[in-house]
């Protein structure tokens, strides 16, 4: 079984180098596969999504990864439409999301509620914005896009 399954993705500073390459050598593998194939990777899950500030591109992203590998994308990207309008904390929102998803991209104002979503949620965790800390994702995607460039 693949090592970073059931795994929260939290901070780049979790992942060493031979872990990152195999996330660069699996992400190679996926995009020389056919439209066909790449849609079976995930088909059948849910990724959910809470953004709790704007954001275009890594929601999209998300959403179109999602998509090209067969899955099924649905969350809130206006919190105020959310029941966190009403009251509703951060923990309870992301166990409800838990339920509908398999695993759950957050982007939140605050410093460390990626790391707080991890420990109540009983679904995966990836960090899409934790206040002023990092964004791993986008850490990994230039870290990828920069070893394909230095290849050319």
């Amino acid at each position: 079984m693949n090592e970073f399954y059931q795994k929260d993705i939290i901070s780049i500073k979790d992942f060493n180098k031979t872990q990152l390459e195999q996330i660069f050598a699996s992400s190679d593998k996926i995009m020389k596969l056919n439209p066909i194939e790449r849609r079976e990777i995930c088909k059948g899950n849910t990724l959910g999504y809470l953004f709790y500030e704007p954001s275009t591109r890594t929601r999209l992203s998300f959403d179109a990864a999602m998509a090209s590998v067969g899955g099924n994308s649905l969350g809130i990207s206006d919190i105020s439409s959310s029941s966190t309008k009403k009251g509703e904390s951060l923990a309870d929102t992301v166990r409800i999301m838990s339920n509908y998803s398999d695993v759950l991209v957050l982007r939140h104002p605050l410093d460390g509620s990626s790391r707080f979503a991890a420990e109540v949620s009983s679904k995966p965790v990836i960090n899409a914005g934790s206040g002023t800390e990092e964004h791993p994702t986008q850490a990994i995607q230039d870290l990828f896009t920069i070893r394909k460039e230095k290849k050319k």
